[in-house]
């Protein structure tokens, strides 16, 4: 008889288990699928098209001997 209750008991943890980590699956599933991999962030990632900036400039004059004024 406590054979039996032990395997009774044994088959409804494993049943519980493997529903706990079904609802854990499913909701991971869900998180990711609304977590959108391929867009891009605000301010992050390639820039369109060519953008030219200003030279830098010095912050003091140099001479053509590099020796600063």
């Amino acid at each position: 008889m406590g054979t039996i209750v032990f395997i009774a008991a044994l088959l409804i943890a494993v049943a519980v288990g493997v529903r706990l980590i079904h609802l854990l699956n499913a909701q991971h599933d869900a998180r990711i699928a609304a977590h959108h991999y391929s867009d891009v962030l605000p301010g992050v990632g390639r820039r369109r098209g060519k953008h030219h900036r200003p030279p830098p400039t010095p912050a003091s004059p140099v001479d053509h001997t590099g020796i600063a004024r």
